[in-house]
């Protein structure tokens, strides 16, 4: 029976005759629903017909989670008066409660895009509804683009529905433009706002720290521990509190001991059992419920008797190291876009209050939308879904933001090393293969390749465990994690077995001709012990992360990572590790093992084969050139034999270059006129230009082969290049050619004489030409002298060599600086001539009674 005094109260109710028309006119809308109005249950049943009197339809809705799937069926079977698997089934990884009378099915965004890959035409399927779109996944911006392919070149009639609470709807609705090129999708809204909620602001105190990778401020989970008990306090109803990760909701439920209330944990990985409990809501006149949870809950559910949420104001988004291979979780202020859905989560069954830990000041500064996880997130999966929908680049999809190029690059090299793509980067046969499995395309590598060496069950034992990380409880040691699993005591286990059993079902499914489960010796994995398994299938997926014990502690990954255990791993002495999970933040030298197991150098070598090399390797290191002869597993260096004399000539130049680079040309033998001279030349370059030559450190490295050879090519370490006259080498590069290089004492002459007759040295080193002389010297002469045009600065001494005054302009010094030195010198040197006029007194180097016994 249809509960609908239920349906009644469901605000979206009121836009369901303009979404129907919109969808009946254009094919395709946005519908932009708050949250807690009933987008989720009450619509899809009415596309269905359902309720109402519309057309009976086939409506498949994605969520992006397994758990909103389930609720969502539940939710809507409830209100049919029925039990899911009737008109209302649901289908998620390795579970699936459908039925002949199924009208509306829910699954994840994630089986969508199988199902899409195998049969585009979504054969039977009348409307697909993708909810939340807002959140963007990559999974739902993925195929949102694939079903407006599908639109637009197969099922024109196909309809097509973008929903979400909180999304920037015209940005949607131009994405998913009319197939007969009638414009934007329309835009339904619905005003209701379900039953409100007020919200108040609850700043932690002064001190707290910003939460980096995955650690988060003890602190603030004392605050938010204190805020859920002073709503308790102060409210009617439940608690749901959004904290960012399973860490902080355990360390959160400790804080809260001794509350009177339930206090439950809900996250992905929480056991089906719980999350069905919490989604039941409290038995009636038990106690009242405080449910911690990661953002799981921020959408498409209802949590029964929630009246409070308190927002820790935190989120989790995915990282990734492309470069590495390595992913990890950065914890970031939640947006606003995110808030609001927590927030609307208080309001499902009555009025709400929402505590939100931050300062409302900070409001303002947050991000409006979550992170596109096309962005940020390892796009390996992605590189191959698009490959096998046949547009490699991704440039002709429906997509609100272009995949980094940086990124599909990187996703690209890994598909084309496990053979799922071409040097085109258009899928293999393999590739499709490997994309119906269901599992990123490294796992499925692993459990095709593995399960001909180990056998079809023990590989998909091993891969069930690295496609769901298994409890920390169970440890870092894989193998071990494996057995824990096998006894299948906790709800892991039964998630794991039932995976097991997919993928056993996919293997033989996607086994490649000719090849099944057999057990090659390739691999060196020797007796096939569970250890040899584990690290072989393991090495299989991720062969970057072979890491092999380095002496000073800790590992090196193939990558190039450094990598450390935990203190009192059981791991620690082993040689050589295949790493499972592993993560990096950016304040992190070293990534940190969360899982990995035991693999012997065979299968490391075998496994990450296309990453081996041998060949030399000339380079400069500390200080001087090394050349070795290496065979190499990426960053892994297996066998190193130094080269001595019989390194490749151009390899050690080129080492030679680089050493220069990096320590500048002081290398070279410089004597003071082969100091000077280049002195001139920067002069004269700066001052005149070509053809006289740029003498900076680039620029001397980038012309080695003019003036450094052939003493350069004759080099072969540190030592020879300090015994090449670089001022000899120098000239080398005057512009000969041209004739100018016989001007060069003219332009830039070594020495000016001066009216005493001496000759002086010129500095160039300043930039500008300094001629540093005695002044008496200097008497007699009106004009400042030039060099290559250029006043020279003259620096006029006392006649015990120490600077006097500074001047460009010897006529002006006479005229109007003169006096004051004459008064302050004449009585410190009273035996050297002191002029009153000087620019007409003789010039001299000596004292006073010596001009005259000369004269």
């Amino acid at each position: 029976m249809i509960r609908n005094d239920a349906l009644d109260l469901l605000p979206v109710r009121h836009a369901v005759p303009e979404l129907l028309t919109a969808l009946a006119e254009r094919g395709t809308a946005v519908l932009h629903a708050p949250p807690g109005t009933g987008k989720t249950t009450l619509v899809p049943l009415a596309l269905a017909g359902l309720i109402g009197d519309g057309p009976r339809r086939r409506v498949l809705v994605a969520e992006p989670r397994r758990m909103a799937v389930r609720a969502a069926a539940r939710r809507m079977a409830w209100l049919l008066g029925e039990e899911v698997g009737g008109a209302v089934g649901f289908s998620v990884r390795g579970e699936r409660r459908v039925g002949p009378a199924t009208r509306v099915e829910v699954v994840t965004t994630g089986l969508l895009l199988q199902r899409l890959q195998r049969d585009p035409e979504l054969a039977g399927v009348d409307v697909v509804l993708l909810d939340e779109c807002h959140e963007r996944h990559l999974d739902a911006d993925t195929a949102l683009a694939f079903l407006v392919d599908v639109r637009a070149a197969l099922r024109p009639e196909l309809k097509l529905i973008a929903a979400s609470a909180t999304s920037d709807a015209e940005a949607w609705a131009e994405l998913l433009t009319v197939v007969d090129g009638g414009g934007p999708a329309p835009i339904v809204r619905s005003e209701g706002e379900g039953h409100g909620y007020e919200v108040r602001f609850a700043a932690p105190p002064a001190g707290i720290r910003p939460a980096h990778g995955t650690w988060v401020d003890p602190a603030l989970l004392r605050h938010v521990a204190a805020t859920v008990r002073l709503a308790l306090e102060r409210h009617e109803g439940d608690v749901l509190c959004f904290l960012p990760g399973t860490g902080e909701i355990a360390r959160t439920a400790g804080l809260l001991a001794g509350l009177d209330a339930e206090v439950l944990q809900l996250h992905g990985r929480a056991p089906a059992a719980v999350q069905d409990a919490v989604l039941r809501g409290a038995e009636p006149g038990g106690r009242r419920r405080v449910v911690l949870s990661t953002s799981v809950a921020e959408s498409s559910l209802t949590v029964p008797g929630v009246r409070i949420v308190v927002d820790s104001g935190l989120a989790r988004e995915p990282r990734m190291d492309h470069a590495r291979g390595l992913g990890s979780l950065a914890t970031v202020p939640v947006s606003v876009a995110a808030a609001t859905q927590r927030s609307g989560r208080s309001m499902r069954e009555a009025f709400g209050t929402v505590y939100r830990c931050w300062a409302e000041a900070e409001d303002g500064s947050r991000a409006r939308f979550p992170s596109p996880e096309i962005r940020i997130a390892d796009l390996t999966d992605f590189a191959l879904r698009v490959a096998c929908w046949g547009d490699p680049t991704a440039e002709g999809l429906s997509l609100l933001d272009a995949p980094p190029a940086g990124a599909m690059a990187a996703a690209r090299s890994v598909l084309a090393a496990v053979g799922a793509v071409d040097e085109d980067g258009r899928a293999t046969d393999r590739g499709g293969r490997l994309a119906r499995l269901g599992l990123h395309p490294r796992l499925g590598r692993a459990l095709l390749d593995g399960a001909a060496e180990v056998g079809v069950r023990r590989a998909a034992e091993v891969v069930a465990l690295l496609s769901e990380e298994p409890p920390r409880e169970y440890g870092d040691d894989l193998t071990a994690a494996w057995r824990s699993a096998r006894r299948g005591a906790d709800g892991y286990g039964a998630r794991w077995k039932a995976e097991v059993r997919r993928l056993e079902r996919s293997a033989g499914e996607a086994a490649e001709p000719g090849r099944g489960a057999g057990s090659g010796t390739g691999s060196g994995a020797g007796a096939r012990g569970e250890d040899a398994v584990a690290g072989l299938v393991t090495a299989l997926a991720f062969p970057e992360r072979v890491a092999r014990a380095r002496e000073q502690g800790g590992y090196l990954m193939v990558s190039g990572s450094g990598a450390r255990l935990a203190e009192g791993s059981g791991l620690r002495s082993t040689p050589w590790l295949a790493v499972a999970v592993a993560d990096r933040t950016a304040r992190d030298a070293t990534a940190r093992v969360r899982l990995a197991c035991v693999v012997d150098e065979g299968t490391a070598r075998w496994a990450a084969d296309h990453l081996r090399a041998t060949g030399e390797e000339v380079h400069w290191e500390d200080g001087d050139v090394v050349a070795r002869s290496v065979d190499r597993l990426g960053a892994v260096e297996l066998t190193v034999r130094p080269l001595g004399s019989g390194a490749e000539p151009s390899l050690v130049r080129e080492a030679l270059l680089d050493g220069l680079r990096r320590e500048g040309l002081g290398l070279l033998r410089w004597s003071r006129d082969a100091s000077e001279l280049r002195e001139r030349l920067a002069f004269l370059y700066g001052e005149v230009g070509e053809p006289w030559p740029d003498v900076a450190d680039g620029a001397l490295v980038d012309r080695a082969g003019e003036w450094l050879e052939p003493e350069l090519s004759r080099a072969s370490r540190r030592a020879d290049l300090g015994r090449i006259d670089a001022g000899a080498a120098l000239r080398r590069l005057l512009p000969w050619a041209t004739g100018e290089a016989g001007r060069l004492d003219e332009l830039a002459p070594e020495r000016i004489e001066v009216p005493s007759g001496s000759r002086i040295r010129v500095d160039y080193g300043g930039g500008r030409p300094v001629l540093s002389v005695k002044l008496q010297e200097m008497f007699g002469l009106a004009e400042t002298p030039r060099v290559a045009g250029v006043p020279v600065l003259v620096h006029l001494l006392s006649p015990a060599g120490r600077p006097a005054a500074v001047t460009a302009d010897l006529a002006s010094f006479w005229r109007e600086g003169y006096r004051a030195v004459r008064a302050e010198l004449r009585g410190r040197y009273p035996r050297h001539p002191w002029p009153e006029d000087p620019s007409a007194a003789e010039p001299t180097r000596h004292t006073s009674a010596r001009l005259r016994r000369e004269r």
